[in-house]
């Protein structure tokens, strides 16, 4: 099995440590195949961002999406989402999405603990999204700058920790999410320091797409979701605007 390992900001580093959490949890006969944007922002942070970075996100898929049995969308807050479930006939999953339907098997509510409060405006769209306000006990962010993306876990550590836990004691969090790829690999360090299951948004996904691809759901032909018929482009990068043309062809599944 392959599974894309898709990272809609240009931060190479943010990748790699996506890629080194997800192969912790990786079953036997897993390969994740790595992909970073070659254009855009080094980290989505706000809905213009995330915008564009959705743009981004169906362009790399049609790039890859021959070669591989899943997609995972490993930005938080999902940028592209439901527009690749749409266009796209195999398993495309989000590491937010991912990452707040297992706290939800593991608990009444969940918290998210955030980089920068900066971000919590664009994480509050992302559970408003997937109908999970009701289970989310609070969105939380880090009230400091940052100057490097690829150092802000290690140099946030404590104050991360410290955000999580006074979470769960205002809110009674039943779960934890570390939101934001940088802070991928971060649950495992300190899961014996937070009183609660902590959710690591890429592991999730990773073990939530080798179940979808066994599962081997068919592709909608009706609804919402079924692919659309694509209208005549102009512009757009080489490998969307071919899928697009291409839109004729039979679904895969």
């Amino acid at each position: 099995m392959r599974i894309l390992v898709l990272n809609p900001n240009t931060t190479e580093s943010v990748t790699e440590l996506m890629i080194e959490a997800g192969r912790a949890v990786t079953a036997a006969g897993t390969e994740l195949v790595p992909m970073t944007a070659r254009l855009g922002v080094p980290y989505i942070s706000t809905r213009a961002e995330a915008q564009i970075g959705g743009a981004i996100v169906l362009d790399m898929i049609a790039e890859a999406y021959r070669e591989v049995d899943a997609v995972i969308i490993a930005a938080y807050g999902d940028p592209g989402l439901f527009g690749a479930r749409e266009m796209f006939d195999l398993p495309v999953i989000g590491i937010s999405e991912a990452a707040m339907l297992t706290a939800c098997m593991l608990g009444q509510r969940f918290a998210l603990v955030a980089l920068s409060s900066a971000f919590n405006g664009w994480y509050r769209d992302c559970v408003e999204m997937h109908g999970l306000m009701g289970r989310c006990a609070g969105i939380y962010g880090l009230d400091r700058s940052f100057d490097s993306i690829a150092d802000v876990q290690d140099d946030n550590l404590e104050a991360l920790v410290a955000l999580a836990n006074h979470a769960i004691d205002a809110e009674d969090a039943h779960a934890m999410i570390f939101a934001g790829a940088p802070l991928a690999g971060l649950a495992r360090k300190v899961r014996d320091r937070i009183p609660v299951p902590i959710i690591d948004p890429i592991a999730a996904a990773v073990k939530q797409a080798e179940a979808l691809v066994a599962l081997s759901p068919r592709k909608a032909t009706r609804g919402s979701f079924k692919r659309p018929v694509f209208k005549t482009a102009i512009g757009l990068p080489a490998a969307l605007s071919a899928y697009m043309d291409a839109s004729h062809a039979e679904p895969r599944r």
